[in-house]
């Protein structure tokens, strides 16, 4: 559908004579994109984009607009399994100078955090993302733009501002224009808010922000970014606070939202049911849960856009698999699966739309090994988790409990200390923040 309404926008294009030959090269770049549509994936035509936006670069040196053009095609193009960032770290070198000349320039900055919104990259975008706000103050999206890279680093606080003026935004932008429902802008702005707040631990104020969200029964547009806040906000808040009993029943809502239509989104909600289920010894339910999973990987792996999407979904299967050979006693089997889980993760971008999985793989598999009396390589994959999610609340606990369990106290103490400078120690009442101090005045 998309793909058809794009070749047919540059066929428009095309026809339009009041045009200049540089116009025209930027219309013949984007057409390369749908071009042969039905013979090419995504990745052969986003590369083909990228060649034809780097030939008008070179035709036009020193014309700033088709310089940020062509970084945002390197961006686009950037192969996934590159964790060395060769056309992110382009880009940049492209964008940065630019934006140093024209510091209010709202597109460059935008573009910054979208190209480094990855571990290793999103310090370099924090001046940035500490611009972009001031630049556009009305505007929801450009208010929520700076916590992807606050989320990257494990900025919780700057993370929450951003979003709670993002929200406030989009809820004027809504009713200036009329919008009937709640606009996706707010949902988005919800779901970052969410996260950031169970970081942490100020798990009354992502109580409120879930009961809003379950008040919610209509959003504008009906879309991929409306249906994930929906599944992922319920899910993460279950998920971090280990809820099971709740995460075994997590219901979809809104009920009467188009469900079908989003077979990532809707993963997440069976996902959180599987780890609910296992971890409330209800074996049958989690594997019914997982049947579910797998024909919504299949239905994914079918559609040939979905390119991020359907991994996701894999990395779920195979930590739900995992979970449920564990609960089974088959150890040895189940580590194998959940360190399959987290490898696929590991090497797959995160998607654009979310702060972050509903739970990390690697962070999954740390649980896992810490419950069969492995701290040493718990303590690996807590550690390797935190290097790429810093400051996840969770993670920094479970680095803490597997140094102590290992006799590494001096770890142990680093760590605890970490949670506690990170969290609202004063309204956080979760029992690992109670051990966490316990342990530290112990010492």
């Amino acid at each position: 559908m998309e793909l058809q309404k794009g070749t047919r926008a540059i066929q428009v294009a095309r026809s339009i004579k009041e045009k200049t030959k540089r116009e025209s090269e930027y219309i013949e770049a984007i057409g390369k994109f749908y071009e042969h549509a039905d013979q090419l994936n995504h990745r052969a035509r986003v590369l083909n984009f990228e060649k034809a936006m780097e030939k008008i670069y070179q035709d036009y040196p020193g014309d700033t607009e088709t310089t940020i053009f062509y970084a945002l095609a390197l961006d686009a193009a950037a192969d996934p399994a590159d964790k060395t960032y060769t056309n992110q770290r382009k880009a940049f070198a492209l964008l940065n100078p630019i934006f140093e000349k024209q510091p209010l320039h709202p597109g460059i900055a935008h573009y910054i955090i979208h190209n480094c919104d990855y571990p290793g990259l999103a310090e370099i975008a924090l001046p940035a993302a500490r611009k972009y706000a001031s630049i556009a103050p009305a505007s929801a999206h450009a208010q929520h733009m700076p916590s992807h890279i606050f989320t990257r680093l494990g900025l919780w606080d700057e993370c929450i501002q951003s979003n709670l003026v993002s929200v406030s935004a989009a809820k004027c932008y809504a009713e200036r224009a009329n919008i009937k429902g709640h606009w996706e802008q707010e949902l988005h702005g919800l779901d970052y808010l969410v996260y950031a707040y169970l970081q942490k631990g100020q798990d009354a104020l992502a109580t409120q922000q879930l009961s809003y969200v379950e008040t919610i029964n209509e959003a504008y547009p009906v879309s991929s970014i409306t249906a994930y806040a929906f599944a992922a906000i319920p899910a993460r808040y279950v998920l971090e606070r280990k809820m099971w009993k709740e995460a075994a029943t997590l219901p979809l809502h809104p009920v009467n939202f188009a469900w079908e239509r989003f077979p990532w989104q809707e993963a997440i909600i069976h996902f959180a049911r599987v780890m609910g289920s296992v971890n409330t010894n209800q074996i049958n339910e989690a594997k019914t849960e997982l049947d579910t999973l797998k024909i919504l990987y299949d239905k994914l792996a079918k559609q040939t856009d979905k390119i991020l999407e359907a991994p996701q979904v894999a990395v779920q299967v195979k930590a739900a698999e995992a979970w449920i050979q564990y609960k089974q006693g088959n150890n040895e089997k189940a580590l194998q699966l959940m360190s399959a889980a987290a490898d696929m993760e590991d090497a797959m971008a995160k998607h654009p739309v979310t702060p972050g999985e509903v739970i990390p793989a690697r962070e999954l598999l740390g649980q896992m090994l810490f419950q069969m009396n492995k701290p040493k390589l718990a303590i690996e994959a807590f550690e390797t988790d935190l290097k790429a999610r810093p400051n996840r609340f969770n993670a920094l606990y479970g680095a803490g409990i597997a140094n102590e369990e290992a006799g590494n106290k001096e770890k142990a103490r680093l760590y605890f200390t970490k949670l506690l400078e990170t969290a609202d120690s004063k309204s956080c009442k979760r029992i690992e923040l109670q051990k966490a101090k316990s342990f530290l005045s112990g010492l």
